[in-house]
């Protein structure tokens, strides 16, 4: 490797330190050792240091982004055990994870009982949305409408909106066993309403459309609420026993995902 003068060193340090360029300043020596050893071009020399700092930069913001995101486990698509339920639409989920949907600001609704792999499916969304970096939010639904009416209390909403507008994804899970009163009600409804073709949402929930009016303050609340919902959405209907309870002999019933 030619000698490297130490003026120009502690010059390239300086420069890669102050525009931020981590990994071109952690790696430049060993490409430099590449590039001789390889009779390496200059333009090709170039390219890799771009490309190691464009990996490095892709991958912190991608672990950036999944710290922010808040989910709950680590779960992946990959990780969904469709042996335990052959007619499990592998295709159909896989494809949503594909993340066209949120090209177009589509939203996705997951209905099924408790165990049955809805927040799963959810998280490897989420977790797919992450690495193509996308901005994600998984929240308990409760405890969204919770934060926002204490944050409507303590003066602080508007900040709040402004910065889920900001998210790409926004996964609600748990939209069951809670009863909102209209203050609740109104806001889970802007949230609905200021990402309606501007923002994609994922809702998990146990109960089926029809009875959604069990959660708010009666049937023209949620009928509103889910005109802006189901307008541009891909509904995933799941039916079957729970993953939690199966057996090593459980054979499992069958579980279908329709649009």
């Amino acid at each position: 490797m030619p000698t490297i003068n130490e003026e120009m060193r502690t010059y390239a340090d300086e420069m890669m330190k102050r525009f931020k360029l981590v990994d071109m300043r952690e790696q430049y020596s060993d490409i430099i050792e590449e590039a001789v050893s390889s009779s390496m071009g200059y333009m090709d020399f170039l390219v890799r240091l771009l490309s190691v700092e464009e990996k490095g930069k892709n991958a912190r913001r991608q672990e950036m982004l999944l710290e922010k995101a808040d989910f709950d486990s680590a779960a992946t698509l990959k990780d969904i055990d469709y042996s335990f339920n052959h007619s499990l639409e592998k295709d159909r989920i896989e494809e949503l994870g594909e993340l066209h949907f949120l090209d177009v600001h589509e939203n996705i609704i997951i209905i099924g009982p408790p165990g049955v792999g809805k927040s799963m499916i959810a998280t490897g969304i989420g977790m797919n949305a992450c690495k193509a970096g996308k901005r994600v939010l998984f929240v308990n639904a409760k405890e969204l409408v919770d934060r926002l009416y204490d944050e409507m209390i303590q003066g602080d909403l508007s900040g709040t909106l402004k910065k889920l507008r900001k998210i790409d994804l926004l996964i609600i899970d748990e939209l069951s066993y809670i009863k909102m009163d209209k203050e609740r009600e109104s806001l889970f409804f802007q949230i609905i309403r200021q990402r309606y073709e501007k923002g994609s949402l994922i809702i998990t929930t146990n109960l089926p459309i029809g009875r959604w009016n069990e959660l708010f303050t009666g049937q023209l609340a949620a009928t509103a609420i889910l005109d802006r919902l189901l307008h541009h959405c891909h509904m995933l209907s799941i039916t079957g026993d729970s993953y939690r309870v199966k057996g090593p002999g459980s054979s499992g019933k069958g579980r279908n995902v329709n649009e």
